[in-house]
């Protein structure tokens, strides 16, 4: 009877492992098949992020705004004269200010760009969905490449039940009209969530000035603080 019971202990603790070792596989399958044709992985940039700077679409330089608006709601993107050290790397601060309904909401984000490529990160926010790279499984990601290219898929954040946010470039030679004057070759990139389906949005990038509309807010007011043009 002792080995009998020794022998079925053994069994269960065998299948146990089992299913583990099924749930595991099975989780990382679904995270890679959710990474698949997606970069994800930017830290071979890393020693080359500084907070300030500028790419083709996409200016950090303190005192920088943009605005834009739809008629119901208002968005005002402002590049701070602040910066925060995030993951060990000193990140701009901008900050997002967001008025719809009478009511308003403010958040700080938090980007470097890259002296070797150009490129612009992406380290986190404080806002509702708070996440900061380097905590809790979070990592930065690319916010702007400094040389998009169609079809290039990529996270823009990595933040394990909180943010997963991706983009795709869709296009580079869109033309959009807003109330701040016409651009032509504009990126166009949609933005997903590999958790929520449905959740498409669509963003349109001006060479030199950066976010010309994003769903239905379109660019009404941008340039440095005190001298921002309409």
């Amino acid at each position: 009877m002792m080995r009998k019971s020794i022998g079925w202990l053994t069994a269960c603790a065998l299948l146990w492992i089992l299913v583990l070792s099924i749930i595991t596989w099975a989780q990382e399958s679904g995270k890679d098949k959710m990474q698949a044709g997606w970069t994800a992985d930017f830290t071979a940039e890393k020693p080359d992020l500084v907070p300030t700077g500028k790419n083709p679409y996409f200016i950090l330089e303190p005192g920088y705004v943009l605005v834009l608006e739809d008629g119901k709601a208002r968005l005002t993107v402002t590049v701070k004269d602040e910066t925060k050290m995030v993951d060990g790397v000193e990140c701009r601060v901008v900050e997002e200010r967001e008025t719809k309904g009478g009511k308003v909401e403010v958040s700080n984000n938090y980007f470097a760009i890259s002296t070797r490529t150009n490129s612009v990160y992406y380290f986190g926010e404080d806002s509702g969905g708070a996440w900061l790279s380097g905590e809790k499984g979070a990592k930065f990601g690319l916010m702007m490449p400094g040389l998009p290219m169609v079809g290039a898929k990529y996270y823009e954040e990595t933040a394990p039940g909180v943010a997963l946010d991706r983009a795709k470039i869709l296009s580079v030679t869109e033309t959009v009209k807003t109330p701040a004057g016409e651009f032509t070759n504009c990126l166009k990139i949609e933005e997903t969530d590999p958790l929520e389906l449905g959740s498409n949005e669509y963003k349109y990038y001006a060479p030199g000035i950066g976010l010309v509309q994003e769903e239905s807010l379109k660019l009404v007011k941008c340039g440095k603080t005190g001298t921002t043009e309409k």
